[in-house]
């Protein structure tokens, strides 16, 4: 398992994490590989989650598949077309405020979209583990008044650790998550 960064390395102090998020963190670290080869790794996503006729190489945006093998893992449902980031505003059910392991939707550029897992917050900004951000599997500010949609997964019983997360707000805040 790769390391997170000093300012997340208190999520590998957690336990249990919800289930989703522990999924995503086995994967933190992973990256599309440059120029026209794909990861070999993302591409056995798609054969896990059924999409190998449709997710064919990693230049296709892939936040939406990250979410759906982490899902899929995570013993979760996948939503119906799950490449389309905004199909996750249909995942679990709408929560007002976000806590750890929660699915966030995000707009971005023309109709496009983005989705991640909450690790926390500060002031202005969601602290989001997803894929397809800088085209690897990372942790991100992304602006608040961004998000569309805070969607909890069903559990049978919550973990301690599915609470809000105040965080420092350290980083660059994201534009575009490509």
């Amino acid at each position: 398992m790769n390391a997170l960064p000093p300012a997340y390395g208190w999520l590998d102090d957690l336990s249990p994490l919800p289930r989703m998020m522990e999924e995503a963190r086995k994967l933190f670290g992973t990256f599309e590989v440059a120029g026209p080869a794909s990861n070999p790794l993302i591409l056995d996503w798609a054969k896990e989650v059924g999409l190998a006729r449709t997710y064919l190489e990693d230049g296709i945006p892939w936040c939406g598949l990250f979410m759906a093998v982490v899902a899929k893992r995570g013993g979760k449902p996948i939503v119906e077309g799950p490449l389309w980031a905004r199909n996750w505003a249909k995942f679990g059910k709408a929560a007002d405020k976000a806590q750890l392991g929660d699915v966030l939707v995000f707009r971005r550029g023309q109709g496009s979209g983005h989705v991640g897992l909450y690790v926390g917050e500060d002031y202005g900004a969601y602290h989001v583990l997803g894929g397809n951000q800088s085209d690897g599997v990372t942790i991100t500010r992304i602006a608040k008044d961004r998000c569309i949609a805070v969607r909890r997964p069903a559990y049978r019983k919550a973990p301690a650790t599915a609470k809000p997360v105040l965080l420092a707000a350290t980083g660059t805040l994201s534009t575009n998550e490509a």
